[in-house]
């Protein structure tokens, strides 16, 4: 298991769910924390706890993001008009790595951030690697020709775990993706229930 799987799975294990739906998570076996003390940890968390797990558990599905990362897309939230905790999932979604993996061109947003590290994409027409490059409504996704044969492609695309959500337009034959619209937090296929509104809490109390 690779360095970066086992921390995908570490975050899974330390939420104690599932957090992508993914057939091998750990916590499809056991549904604690990791470490020897993991499974003392269940029990009635406080107001602080509960906050601060909304907020790890949306900063870990992106990616793992830094706090410094999310906490700047989360003051940027904040700004634009509007529910900020929805403000917050559209800005989260329009990342080109979220796009990447949510059309399904590959398996994980991990894959996703080191796809488009690599090169590998292009938004109308230029090559982009910049994983928190910010789309916009009508921008188009494409995987390069070059890469469009690499077995992790290929697996994805074909993969049953996920569907891909209406705010994108995605045609597998030709590997591209329009970004149609920024979702709302109800269009998001998220796996697990993400509570935004607890992570704006979080943030107005800390």
């Amino acid at each position: 298991m690779t360095k970066r799987t086992s921390a995908k799975y570490k975050i899974d294990r330390r939420m104690g769910e599932n957090i992508w739906g993914r057939a091998k998570s750990p916590v499809n076996r056991r549904e604690y924390g990791p470490g020897q003390h993991g499974q003392r940890r269940k029990g009635k968390m406080s107001d602080f706890g509960t906050q601060l797990r909304a907020k790890q558990k949306l900063k870990g599905y992106y990616g793992d993001l830094t706090e410094k990362q999310f906490r700047r897309i989360y003051a940027e939230a904040e700004r634009v008009k509007g529910d900020t905790g929805e403000n917050l999932v559209g800005l989260l979604e329009r990342r080109l790595d979220a796009l990447v993996y949510r059309a399904k061109f590959v398996p994980t947003v991990f894959a996703a951030r080191q796809f488009v590290n690599h090169g590998h994409v292009m938004v109308n027409g230029k090559k982009v690697n910049i994983p928190s490059y910010r789309l916009k409504e009508g921008d188009v996704v494409e995987v390069r020709e070059k890469s469009k044969q690499m077995a992790l492609v290929l697996e994805a695309v074909q993969s049953p775990e996920r569907d891909v959500p209406d705010y994108l337009d995605v045609d597998h034959n030709k590997m591209v993706a329009t970004f149609v619209r920024t979702p709302k937090l109800g269009d998001v296929p998220y796996a697990v229930q993400m509570e935004p509104n607890l992570v704006v809490e979080f943030y107005a109390k800390n």
